[in-house]
């Protein structure tokens, strides 16, 4: 125990302090005697204090112990954490009872595994949820170091592989070591295995078709053997060679011919026998082929869009058409593309994901999008609130424009708990899409069934409103079995009650039906009411035959899908097709509204339309030719980075006969189909990327010194867009960091502050984690460089006793007085203002509090108190009876004392009278003077002496008395108020 001060010099104060003080107390003053006094040592007191304070004043006591943190390396490349636990546990039993250990591991992050304890539970486990696929000892050292102080012999031990792949241990070694933090290393490297791995994919950034290139992909490996190297561009195999691997670095160069334009991902793979890490065997780089723009043409049935085919080839588009069921998967195969069209597509043959693609693809990234109409388009194929309908130019959504008949909907679906997850999710989602496309008037019905019905909406008008019933929808949960006929009996049951111009059943379901029903009597029924029923089966699992048969037998539809993100385009296409209002089948000359720079395509006419699918035109959409509704036949817009048209007729010749046979046709099409291209011109940009760890830096140049705000946008395989805001160092230099935690291949554009693209999109590719390297066996250098550094050791797995084996260094743990200082003085101060300003009767205070507590000890001395004070009562009484010559007086009582003698007989516990005796009456000398009565009264007289009567021993009392009486009042009265 002991004190020390922060800044001992300014004790110096306290020798002109004291002087001061002195000088005060000899000089005149204000105060005098004690008051003086006080006040001088209340003062000093106070400037002492503060003087301390300033001083910093601690007190310390002398500690002798030890607190270490471990941090495990808890990587992928670590894979024995069971020897780190048991070393761990084997150290800590060295420990003396008052030291504390903790335990931390780390990964890309790090986490708290053990709090500082005395104590280690006997099984300790290293389970913390971190991402394994990156080392940052950076992390685990200073989250370590915010755990410990220099109050204790603080120390880090760290354990790992040194396969540091994020931050820098040595930047948090020098920061520990300013903390006088040392930390200890143990090294456990990683046990040696064959493995080869592909390190690099190289190919030139930009290519023009029909060019030849070089693919050159650098191998590492452990070991000697022969492999296979296997090449592909988009996923399509374009080389295969057989290759001798050495240990080390091998290079191989593959040559190749740039046939598609576009941009195009390219993947090297490796395989050898013997082989123990597959996670490291692939990789992947990016290329943009020049060349003439690209089409990909999507048609609803094989062979529907010849006539667009045709017109593109004579207008020298490049095109590729494909069925829906293969659209690519992966949101980088879409920037291949400069323009998609889809041909009388529905939505369910699309599906959700691909959906979200496309209007990535289209928004972020400057495709074009082209929709095409016919009866499987539109509203009519189930895009309503889908993404496709988000990036057109027009809405499905048809309130108000025209008469449609009143629809009654039954909505039966299955809860059975198959159906749980996103299947029960999608399931409710469609049914929450097909309620808001109907119509107040419409009646809409939900049952859910597993092996009991259940009314989740009883059939009911959507006249006062739609959000109870969604509301209601969402609150389904799966469970059960399945058992389909009570449903369906169930739902036509109601619906035969059901007033509308169609009825009108949806039946969804992903399983067997657990018991057998009279659906031929089922189906009668819906017959005579003219209900209709469409069926959709969900996976192999469900009831197929089943399914088929009830729909064709009910007028309706079958639906088989894979892809349960179809459920929702299927019920909102179903909808549509019921109400029939969508289909415009009359013939009619299309006006010419607002052309814009189509004009001259229009100019001299247009031929006739039969047909087409009523939309509404968005906000912000040009209308180039409308029907007589008006609905738009053909619009436009921009969206985000990329054009989208709609033209709501047919190509395929049934609604657009005439227009398939106008000269003008093929011209005219493919100048709606180049206005969606993207529209770049020589970009001024040079992008490029550099990964480190787990952060993607980007770095554009710019031959041009502008000011201009640039912005990077990634997308991944789970359409996540990550944006980063480029900051301008130079003139025509921007720089940003991303930090990127999964593997994979990610499309890149670069956006100007007007969100449109300044640049070609271009690929980027994050390989697989660095834990998956081959390492290059230099980590011990690293960690003998972090004990160094700090003053650590390097400590051996053979010897875990090294850890507590050295004596705790004594420290001191500081106690800081300052606050307690300043409280005391400003106490202080306050009774410094009241010994200077305060001047108070002290004398008459104490007399005061005397005679109070006299008065409380009264009762005490005897019982004749009570008695005193009731014999001057009557005395009193007496006496003004006997004065006012009252004739029923009784026998005069003792003439009463002074308060004084009264308060002094009360305090001897002595009767008036007695205390009376031992003195003289204050009056008695004085002559007797008897009071006039007052005017008119009658002269009092003595009373009669009578038989039985006492005798003039009842004389009136003395006026000398009641004189001397008064006068002890007054002299008493005075005392008390000398003033």
């Amino acid at each position: 125990m002991g004190v020390q001060f922060n800044h001992p010099w300014l004790l110096l104060l306290l020798l002109p302090l004291a002087l001061l003080m002195v000088y005060a107390y000899k000089s005149d003053f204000r105060l005098a005697g004690r008051r003086k006094t006080w006040a001088i040592a209340i003062r000093s007191v106070i400037l002492l204090l503060l003087v301390l304070m300033l001083s910093g004043l601690q007190s310390y006591t002398v500690l002798h112990q030890k607190k270490v943190v471990y941090v495990v390396d808890r990587s992928m490349s670590m894979t024995d954490t069971e020897s780190a636990e048991a070393f761990i546990g084997q150290s800590a039993k060295g420990k003396e009872a008052k030291d504390t250990v903790a335990v931390v591991s780390t990964g890309l992050d790090a986490a708290v595994e053990q709090k500082e304890t005395h104590e280690l539970p006997g099984s300790l486990r290293l389970n913390a949820d971190l991402k394994r696929e990156y080392t940052n000892l950076e992390a685990g050292m200073t989250l370590s170091g915010s755990m410990l102080d220099s109050r204790s012999d603080s120390r880090i031990v760290l354990i790992t592989d040194g396969e540091e792949n994020v931050g820098s241990m040595l930047s948090a070694g020098r920061l520990l070591k300013n903390q006088g933090i040392p930390v200890d290393v143990l090294e456990m490297p990683s046990s040696e295995q064959q493995d080869v791995s592909v390190e690099e994919v190289n190919v030139p950034e930009k290519l023009y078709q029909a060019e030849s290139y070089y693919i050159e992909v650098l191998v590492r490996s452990t070991y000697k053997g022969k492999g296979e190297l296997r090449l592909y561009e988009d996923n399509a195999e374009i080389g295969r060679e057989s290759v001798d691997v050495t240990p080390g670095d091998n290079r191989y160069a593959v040559k190749g011919l740039a046939k598609k334009t576009g941009l195009h991902r390219y993947r090297a793979e490796i395989f050898m026998d013997g082989d123990r890490q597959s996670a490291n065997n692939a990789g992947y780089a990016f290329t943009r082929v020049e060349g003439p723009p690209k089409v990909l043409i999507v048609e609803g049935e094989k062979g529907n869009a010849a006539n667009l085919a045709s017109a593109l080839s004579s207008g020298l588009v490049q095109y590729e058409r494909i069925d829906p069921s293969v659209l690519p998967l992966e949101p980088a195969k879409y920037a291949a593309y400069d323009s998609i069209i889809f041909n009388n597509v529905s939505g369910d043959q699309v599906g959700e994901r691909r959906m979200a693609m496309i209007e990535q693809a289209v928004r972020t990234y400057g495709v074009g999008f082209m929709m095409a109409g016919g009866e499987d388009s539109y509203g009519m194929g189930g895009y309503f609130k889908t993404p496709i309908e988000k990036l057109l130019p027009v809405s499905m959504e048809l309130e108000g424009k025209r008469e449609i008949p009143s629809l009654g909907l039954i909505l039966v679906i299955d809860r059975s708990g198959s159906m749980s997850g996103d299947k029960m999710e999608l399931a409710k989602e469609a049914a929450i899409r097909t309620v808001e496309m109907l119509r107040s008037k419409d009646t809409v019905g939900v049952l859910a069934f597993d092996s009991q019905s259940w009314w989740v909406v009883t059939p009911q008008p959507l006249a006062n409103g739609k959000e109870d019933v969604i509301s209601q929808i969402q609150s389904i949960q799966s469970d059960g079995g399945t058992d389909i006929y009570p449903a369906a009996a169930s739902a036509v049951e109601e619906m035969l009650k059901v007033k509308a111009q169609r009825k009108h059943i949806i039946l969804m379901t992903d399983g067997q039906s657990a018991g057998n029903g009279e659906y031929s009597d089922l189906i009668e029924q819906m017959k005579g009411g003219k209900i209709t029923m469409s069926t959709v089966a969900v996976g192999m699992d469900a009831d197929v035959n089943l399914l088929q048969s009830l729909a064709d037998e009910a007028k309706g539809r079958y639906y088989f899908v894979d892809d349960a993100s179809s459920i929702p385009s299927i019920f909102s296409r179903e909808a549509a097709m019921m109400s029939k209002s969508y289909i415009v089948d009359k013939p009619f000359v299309p006006a010419l509204q607002n052309g814009g720079d189509w004009t001259s395509l229009f100019e001299n006419g247009v031929p006739q339309v039969y047909g087409y699918v009523a939309t509404t035109p968005k906000q912000g959409a040009q209308t180039v030719l409308t029907s007589p509704e008006p609905d738009p036949l053909l619009a436009r817009w921009q969206y985000g980075s990329g054009r989208t048209v709609a033209w709501t007729s047919d190509l395929m010749g049934k609604w657009s006969k005439d227009w398939v046979a106008w000269p003008a046709f093929s011209n005219v099409v493919t100048q709606m189909v180049k206005w969606t291209f993207p529209q770049f011109t020589a970009s001024p940009y040079e992008v490029s990327t550099q990964i480190e760890g787990n952060q993607v830096r980007f770095e554009v140049k710019s031959d041009t010194a502008g000011t201009d705000q640039l912005q990077v946008v990634i997308t991944g395989d789970d359409l996540q867009e990550h944006k980063v805001d480029l900051v301008q160092e130079a003139p025509g230099s921007y720089t940003g960091e991303l930090p990127v935690d999964q593997s994979g291949s990610y499309l890149m554009t670069l956006l100007d502050g007007s969100g449109k693209p300044a640049a070609p999109g271009t690929g980027l590719v994050v390989p697989y984690s660095p834990e998956y390297r081959i390492a290059d066996g230099n980590a011990d250098q690293g960690l003998q460089r972090l004990a160094e550094l700090t003053g650590g050791r390097v400590l051996s797995m053979d010897h875990p006793e090294q850890v507590f084996a050295a004596k705790a260094k004594p420290s001191r743990q500081l106690h800081d007085w300052s606050y307690a200082l300043l409280a005391a003085a400003l106490v202080l101060w306050v009774a410094d203002i009241a010994v200077r300003r305060l001047a108070l009767p002290w004398g008459a205070i104490a007399a005061r509090a005397a005679a109070i507590l006299r008065r409380r000890q009264a009762p005490a001395g005897g019982a004749e108190a009570p008695d005193a004070g009731l014999g001057r009562l009557a005395a009193r009484k007496q006496r003004t009876a006997a004065f006012y010559g009252g004739r029923n007086a009784g026998p005069p009582a003792p003439a009463p004392q002074a308060r004084a003698e009264r308060g002094a007989a009360g305090a001897s516990g002595r009767s008036p009278q007695e205390a009376g005796a031992e003195r003289p009456a204050s009056g008695a000398s004085r002559p007797a003077a008897s009071p006039s009565p007052p005017r008119g009264a009658p002269t009092a007289r003595p009373p009669e002496a009578g038989p039985g009567k006492e005798a003039a021993a009842q004389s009136p009392p003395q006026p000398e008395e009641e004189r001397s009486a008064a006068m002890d009042r007054l002299l008493a009265a005075r005392k008390r108020n000398p003033r």
